[in-house]
């Protein structure tokens, strides 16, 4: 089959042939419909933050995506050839005290396919079949390789209900664009997007942002508290971006008894004014990582076949999987003019 490889150290992939892998007992053998790329690839295609840490090359990175089962492995459940599946990508051990206690996605052994094994980026992949969402029709065809990032943002926004509260999002890369969807569709209103970049504004626009902020702004925090209607400030901040700024900020805007949603993975570490952001204004701090296993993914798909969220205009960009070098170069753009980034293999 023909992968895109991490091959070593420094910038890059290459595009080439790849050994199939045959699936174990519990494991089942997709060929790859759709993948789209990932923030969190960045640092495997361009060797940085903690990419050089943690893998061990070659690799087959890539972790969102979808496709057809091809080959079912003896002790693979109720998986047969030609179902379709999207991928959960954090493989939990199911022994440890989270998978017992309704905590998979945080599991103490976890493994993430295409970080610590073989990755989805080529014409065929083994994942495990606990790893594997079946869907029941081909109707989410298209999106199925988005349905592992919508998932965080479905986690993120509805942790706590956000009917008729006003929903502040801090960045809007794909996961606040979904964010933005989400909370939409789950009655938030109004939902107020913080973003730095003029084509993800007008993405947000599409996806039924309410009020789409500039950070620029010299008044941004009156800008804020006058989008919500209310000088105590907002209901819920969703913060997707890790910029410390934003983090500051969203406190700063967050009302006596909010919620503060973190996702944005920040590049420092943070200085937080925990007395007064935090604990007298009596707030509650939820982090997010991945989505819960697998009672996301029973809402997403509710969400997505309902036509009340639709993805389509957060993907901006299709490439050929041989194409890649193209695609990363579009995604790590400075001017951030792209939603999500899709490969065809």
């Amino acid at each position: 089959m023909k992968a895109i490889c991490k091959v070593r150290v420094g910038v890059g992939a290459e595009y080439g042939e790849n050994e199939i892998s045959k699936p174990k007992p519990d494991e089942v053998l997709v060929k790859v419909y759709r993948a789209s790329i990932c923030g969190s690839d960045l640092p495997i295609y361009y060797w940085s933050s903690w990419a050089p840490g943690r893998l061990k090359l070659p690799l087959v990175f890539g972790h969102e995506f979808c496709g057809e089962v091809t080959e079912v492995g003896s002790a693979a459940g109720d998986f047969k050839k030609g179902d379709f599946v999207s991928v959960e990508s954090h493989i939990y051990c199911g022994h440890c005290y989270q998978c017992q206690h309704g905590q998979k996605h945080v599991c103490k052994q976890m493994k993430i396919i295409g970080v610590d094994v073989r990755g989805g980026f080529s014409e065929y992949a083994v994942i495990p079949a606990r790893c594997a969402w079946k869907h029941s029709n081909g109707s989410l065809k298209e999106v199925g390789s988005l349905m592992e990032p919508l998932g965080n943002a479905v986690y993120a926004v509805l942790v706590e209900e956000v009917m008729d509260r006003s929903v502040l999002v801090m960045g809007c890369g794909p996961q606040g664009l979904f964010s933005v969807a989400v909370a939409k569709a789950s009655g938030a209103k109004p939902v107020i997007v913080v973003e730095g970049s003029a084509y993800r504004r007008k993405l947000a626009e599409k996806m039924g942002a309410d009020v789409v902020l500039d950070p620029a702004s010299s008044n941004i925090l009156q800008d804020i508290l006058k989008a919500c209607d209310s000088k105590d400030g907002v209901d819920v901040v969703l913060e997707m971006s890790g910029n410390p700024q934003a983090v500051t900020l969203g406190f700063q805007c967050l009302r006596n008894g909010g919620r503060m949603t973190a996702f944005g993975i920040p590049s420092e570490k943070l200085t937080i004014d925990w007395a007064n952001d935090v604990i007298f204004k009596g707030i509650r701090i939820y982090g997010i990582v991945g989505r819960e296993i697998f009672q996301t993914w029973v809402k997403m798909e509710s969400l997505l076949k309902s036509k009340a969220v639709n993805l389509s205009a957060t993907i901006t960009h299709t490439f050929p999987m041989k194409d890649f070098a193209k695609a990363f170069e579009v995604l790590s753009s400075p001017k951030k003019e792209c939603g999500k980034v899709m490969l065809v293999p």
